[in-house]
């Protein structure tokens, strides 16, 4: 089933309603939600796109996505939302390697994208100026939704990989159906007068859970400043009265900071979700003090978007259970939809409160990766999904992360893949070896350290290694330390052995 169709359907059951927000100003109900996305589709579709082609959305928040979102899909095309943090050339590859037609960009992001585009491209920028919501496409006449099935593309999600490139996550309509279905019946309810509001990135979770706010008819709330601050988020939740969010550990931890200064307790909150990260105990006992009752955990990756385990708002609340510390050590129980096992290294199933590999099988693990099937065949094996983390389950089926088998790095919520950015420093003269280590960090999660080792007789200057990652990836995935070594710490094997780094910091 197409996922449009629930817009539709909502564009007319929940026609008056209030359905984008822009900061507090209502612009736009549900009826000219639905209409503006079925134009927005034909518009499209006049473009030349065709069902099953990509088309990319590379902008932070604003009233403009979820329009475009659903009127790709209404016309049976396949969404790419690129991280709007990412550098130019990043984003650009990311829509050449989709083989996406055409690309909604900010007007401001349009000159640096076309500089990094292949010159054999044949990609469509629209750039959208800030005052959009979808003026180009008033004059289409609207269009229905198109037939997809549950095992067709809806999303294509590019989550960095430990080849130095993003991997392309294929998300169909089915995955992100059985996943906002479950919701309800393991993450929260939604209820008419709730509105969610996108201070996370919508290319992320945050986008994702607007699937199920869609089916309820709840309000869709863009900040203003389009994106993360926590003032600002006090002041809408106050005002909106019943709202959900989703949000990273950092995020919380950095509300609670400004919130503890206050002399009023935050209002307004409904439900926060919150995933993507480590969430340290000291941090989510300080938060569940400050604003109540209204924590749930989530563990997702990717490769099964927001579904494999819940840690419940009681569990995350509870104080009186006799291993309550435990249980919020853990991400919680298995999500109604998938099977969670713990294997060795041989793939047998462990024991309870054995530490192994954890796989994850059901309806909302991915068919695979994009054009990629070295890395599918390697990551999913006989419809488990090989998670890259390593964890224990106890007799109680609650589920615990004890350490990433991969050596991902995650700083403020987002993803960071250490062999990205050694490729970028080696592109450096002078640099003959380099190795990323991540560094515990006590807002962020962990930080970026660079190890280099200088060819002979060159000196490395940090300026110049700066300059190097400011144009080429995202600066929230640049290194925030540098240490020259004259050699890097290996195995008998030339492995670099990063345990030994992580001691040096």
């Amino acid at each position: 089933m197409n996922l449009a169709l629930w817009l539709a359907r909502a564009s007319r059951d929940f026609a008056e309603r209030d359905a984008l927000f822009h900061g507090t100003k209502s612009v736009a109900s549900y009826a000219v939600l639905g209409r503006l996305v079925a134009q927005t589709a034909t518009w499209l579709s006049e473009r030349g796109i065709r069902v099953g082609e990509r088309v990319a959305i590379f902008m932070p928040n604003r009233p403009d996505y979820l329009p475009l979102l659903y009127a790709v899909w209404y016309l049976g095309g396949v969404v790419v939302p690129v991280n709007a943090k990412l550098h130019p050339k990043e984003a650009a590859w990311v829509f050449e390697n989709s083989g996406a037609k055409l690309a909604f960009v900010m007007a401001d992001f349009n000159k640096a994208l076309e500089n990094e585009l292949n010159s054999k491209s044949v990609i469509e920028l629209v750039p959208l100026n800030s005052n959009s919501l979808l003026e180009f496409s008033v004059d289409c006449i609207p269009m229905a939704p198109v037939e997809r099935n549950n095992d067709d593309l809806a999303w294509l999600f590019y989550t960095s990989g430990t080849t130095g490139r993003p991997k392309g996550v294929m998300i169909t309509h089915g995955m992100l159906s059985a996943m906002a279905l479950n919701y309800f019946v393991d993450v929260d309810a939604v209820y008419k007068d709730d509105v969610t509001i996108y201070a996370a990135p919508m290319s992320h979770g945050a986008g994702i859970y607007n699937l199920m706010h869609v089916l309820r008819g709840a309000g869709h709330v863009y900040p203003l400043s389009g994106g993360f601050d926590p003032s600002e988020i006090f002041t809408l939740a106050a005002h909106f009265g019943s709202a959900h969010m989703f949000l990273t550990p950092t995020m919380i931890k950095r509300m609670s900071q400004i919130a503890s200064k206050r002399e009023d307790k935050p209002k307004g909150f409904r439900t926060i979700v919150y995933g993507g990260g480590p969430m340290y105990v000291a941090d989510i006992i300080e938060a569940v003090d400050i604003f109540g009752d209204v924590f749930v955990q989530i563990y997702g990756q990717g490769e099964c978007p927001m579904a494999i385990s819940v840690l419940s708002r009681k569990d995350v609340s509870d104080r009186s259970h006799i291993r309550w510390k435990d249980r919020l050590v853990s991400v919680g129980k298995a999500q109604s939809i998938v099977q969670v096992q713990i294997v060795d290294e041989a793939g047998t199933a462990l024991p309870f409160g054995s530490d192994g590999e954890i796989m994850v099988r059901g309806s909302a693990v991915m068919p695979g990766y994009w054009n990629n099937p070295e890395a599918t065949k390697t990551t999913i094996t006989n419809n488990w999904l090989i998670t890259g983390d390593i964890g224990a389950i106890d007799k109680d089926g609650y589920l615990t992360l004890r350490d990433r088998s991969k050596d991902l790095i995650i700083s403020g919520g987002s993803n960071i893949y250490p062999r990205e950015i050694e490729e970028v420093l080696l592109m450096c003269p002078g640099v003959e070896e380099a190795s990323i280590v991540g560094k515990p960090h006590p807002e962020w999660g962990e930080e970026v350290v660079a190890f280099v080792v200088p060819k002979a007789g060159y000196e490395i200057r940090k300026e110049e290694l700066d300059a190097l990652c400011e144009h080429n990836i995202a600066r929230f995935k640049r290194p925030k330390h540098y240490v020259c070594l004259n050699e890097l710490p290996k195995n008998s094997y030339g492995k670099v052995l990063k345990a030994g780094l992580r001691k040096l910091i």
